[in-house]
């Protein structure tokens, strides 16, 4: 396995992540325990949650993710150091707004260790901005659990241009470290979020980047054609609005290449993603063996500059 550096965090992960949205939701305990032993034992390294996941789910109430991840660690006896564990704090938790004020933070983070089982998270991400609380303040939270050895990098998620070059300036000015890491929404269909000045940005800082919503909701896994193809599914409503001129376009390219290399559609835009210079992996979710066996096999795959042109244009 092709491990790539995630910025200058000092940590490394595979060119693909665990997407543990659906631990406690779409995947019950011991189907997310086969999954977890089959993407490390592939030699698979990171995992991503949230303290929030899976709290949409009937009866949930957040922290439920973590939960399953932390039994997991406990059962299968892994090695801690082979294992990187991506969390998250500031959605809204209960508290009643986002919150990456420092007194939630490391409240937080001591709720996300117990469920998790472990004296420490690898990277540790502010969820959402928070406009209410100064960058300075929520980086030397951040800072103070790095010291602490609770975390051991941080990075942010769902921060623009303007937002991500702010918390710089911030932190250079306090005298504080930088976020290392991003997670932005990035795939074949969403592309303007995070192309041009964000991708630019980061590349410029070095920072790692793990993309989500990588494969747009299962939407370009090419089981959604039509609406009556949503209908009953579990992210059946984030589907619909794909189902466009762009979508449809999307989908074709997908399905040349997919018959030019005779892998799954899937594969392609995961690969498509971890072709992308800006990109150190990209994050996705299996509620099944043989939907994660698929998924991994995107790491192996190499797509022509031809593909990658085809690709480009059909989700301008």
């Amino acid at each position: 396995m092709q491990f790539r550096a995630l910025g200058k965090t000092g940590l490394s992960i595979a060119p693909l992540v665990f997407g543990g949205n659906v631990f406690g939701w779409t995947a019950d305990e011991k189907t997310s325990f086969d999954l977890l032993d089959a993407f490390t034992g592939a030699g698979f390294n990171a995992i991503d949650t949230a303290d929030v996941y899976s709290r949409w789910a009937p009866g949930n109430q957040g922290g439920e993710s973590e939960t399953i991840i932390g039994k997991w660690l406990k059962r299968s006896g892994i090695a801690r150091d082979r294992v990187v564990v991506i969390t998250k704090v500031g959605s809204d938790m209960g508290q009643g707004r986002r919150d990456l004020r420092r007194r939630w933070i490391v409240e937080a983070v001591e709720n996300s260790l117990k469920r998790l089982q472990t004296d420490h998270i690898d990277l540790y991400l502010s969820h959402w901005p928070d406009p209410q609380t100064p960058y300075e303040e929520t980086l030397e939270a951040h800072a103070s659990l790095v010291k602490a050895g609770k975390v051991r990098a941080f990075g942010a998620s769902n921060l623009d241009a303007g937002q991500l070059q702010a918390s710089f300036e911030a932190a250079d000015k306090a005298g504080l470290p930088r976020y290392g890491a991003l997670q932005p929404e990035y795939n074949l269909y969403d592309r303007a979020g995070f192309e041009g000045a964000l991708a630019d940005l980061c590349r410029k800082e070095d920072l790692g980047v793990i993309t989500y919503y990588s494969l747009a909701s299962g939407f370009l896994t090419g089981k959604y054609r039509t609406k009556a193809d949503t209908e009953g599914k579990a992210r059946g409503e984030g589907v619909v609005h794909y189902l466009d001129d762009k979508g449809l376009r999307i989908l074709a390219a997908l399905d040349k290449v997919a018959a030019e290399t005779g892998a799954t559609p899937a594969e392609i835009a995961l690969a498509w993603l971890m072709a992308k210079p800006a990109v150190t992996a990209p994050i996705a979710s299996a509620t099944s063996l043989g939907q994660l066996a698929s998924l991994m096999k995107a790491a192996a795959l190499t797509l022509s500059a031809e593909q990658m042109a085809a690709l480009d244009t059909a989700g301008a």
